[in-house]
């Protein structure tokens, strides 16, 4: 049987291809195998990715800011990893300040609040009605006792002088007349010319007489001393307030407060002590001790003057368990001013040859106060603190007087939510600052 090939060859044509693979195919297979391999390599890859090792090959790299970003500790667990000198065994020294204790005298003081009271106060009232016709004032003046205030128009009063001046004089003339009449009576009677009974009558005539002059001689008094309330003066020394009246208004007697003068040198301060402390301020009295007395302003910053203790009341008020007292002040600048508030320290001892500690120095526990002390004899850089329990006496402003301390010794001032006894600590030269000598306030080195 003959191959179908044979016959299916023409002249001229190429015979027709042989059966097989087309050689164009092969392109197409690499094409697959490509994708087939590219989605094999990118489930490998998610695989890996997710299936990666948790803890780090390599330490965090610090930011700028000195922590690990937060793609870094993403990565590797946390910002902690890689630290450095920050953390753990590789914390620096702390850095402190010191201060020294000395030997000195302090105060013991009792604290009050107290109100600036004057000594005197007095609002000036006219006795006589009538209309201010002068005012010699002006609001705020100083003035002393004596000084004229105002005016109030005499005349009425003036009228009234001269008709009981002229009233005495027409009764002391009928006084005069009886008496003459009396001796002539006495003479005819001794030679008797006229009866008894006529000479007692003209004897009550003279009494009656002079019991009307004495009368008008009361009546003149007294309207001399109205006409004298028509002018006012200053009863006391001190300073007049705002002005109250005008010239030119009508004013009755004892119905209108004209001018207030309130006395501000001296002045005093009245303030209230608690009764435990009575005992020890009425001993050093008995010594007969001046004690003295500040007054500061309401922020107990600013002293406004110092006085001494002038008196007290004579019962404690049951209510508030207090016992008033006064302190007179000479108030020369007039920084006490009446009705101010003011704090009273009052001094009653003087505790002498004590030892002295900052407050700043002085920390407090749940069982005493106590300070951190430097070895005097550790002489190397990094010096050991120890803790040390004292007893406080007394506080005066920023200093303590302590007991369990010598003068002299060397304690830690600041720091110290970072020492414990027996820590190591770098002293901080005089001069500089906390964040000085390349360190932080906590002692760590700085990268």
């Amino acid at each position: 049987m003959s191959d179908p090939a044979l016959h299916s060859v023409r002249p001229g044509l190429p015979p027709n291809p042989p059966a097989g693979p087309v050689p164009g195919g092969n392109h197409n297979v690499g094409v697959w195998v490509a994708v087939f391999l590219a989605l094999a390599l990118a489930a490998a890859g998610f695989y890996y990715w997710h299936h990666r090792p948790s803890q780090p090959t390599a330490p965090a790299v610090p930011s700028a800011s000195g922590t690990p970003s937060a793609g870094t500790a993403s990565a590797y667990g946390g910002a902690g990893a890689g630290s450095g000198r920050r953390g753990g065994a590789g914390m620096g020294p702390t850095m402190v300040s010191t201060a020294t204790a000395t030997a000195g005298n302090i105060g013991i003081y009792v604290n009050a609040l107290g109100v600036v009271t004057p000594l005197s106060s007095v609002s000036v009232n006219s006795r006589v009605a009538g209309q201010i016709v002068k005012l010699y004032y002006q609001e705020g003046q100083m003035v002393k006792a004596g000084d004229p205030l105002l005016d109030i128009d005499p005349q009425p009063n003036q009228a009234a002088l001269l008709q009981a001046q002229g009233q005495l004089a027409r009764d002391q003339a009928m006084l005069k007349d009886a008496r003459l009449d009396l001796e002539r009576y006495e003479q005819a009677f001794a030679s008797n010319a006229i009866p008894r009974q006529q000479l007692d009558t003209q004897t009550a005539l003279v009494e009656q007489d002079e019991g009307t002059v004495q009368l008008d001689q009361g009546l003149l008094d007294n309207a001399r001393v109205q006409l004298a309330y028509c002018h006012l003066t200053a009863p006391i020394s001190g300073r007049i307030g705002l002005r109250l009246v005008d010239e030119g208004n009508i004013v009755q007697a004892n119905s209108t407060n004209l001018v207030v003068i309130t006395q501000l040198q001296p002045i005093s301060v009245i303030f209230n002590v608690a009764e435990n402390d009575l005992p020890a301020i009425q001993k050093q009295a008995r010594l007969g001790e001046k004690l003295v007395v500040d007054a500061f302003d309401a922020a107990q910053v600013k002293k406004l003057g110092t006085g001494t203790l002038e008196t007290m009341d004579n019962q404690i008020d049951p209510a508030t368990g207090t016992i008033r007292f006064r302190a007179v002040f000479t108030n020369e600048d007039e920084s006490l001013f009446p009705n101010q508030f003011v704090n009273a320290r009052l001094l009653v001892n003087t505790l002498t040859d004590v030892t002295l500690l900052p407050n700043t120095a002085i920390q407090r526990n749940a069982d005493a106060a106590f300070v951190y002390l430097l070895d005097p004899a550790d002489t190397n850089e990094l010096k050991t603190i120890t803790m040390q329990a004292i007893t406080i006496s007394t506080t005066d402003g920023m200093v303590s007087a302590v007991e369990g301390l010598d003068p002299g010794v060397v304690v830690v001032a600041d720091n110290f939510n970072k020492l414990t006894n027996g820590a190591k600590v770098l002293v901080r030269k005089a001069g500089a600052g906390r964040g000085g000598g390349g360190r932080r306030s906590g002692g760590a080195d700085l990268p």
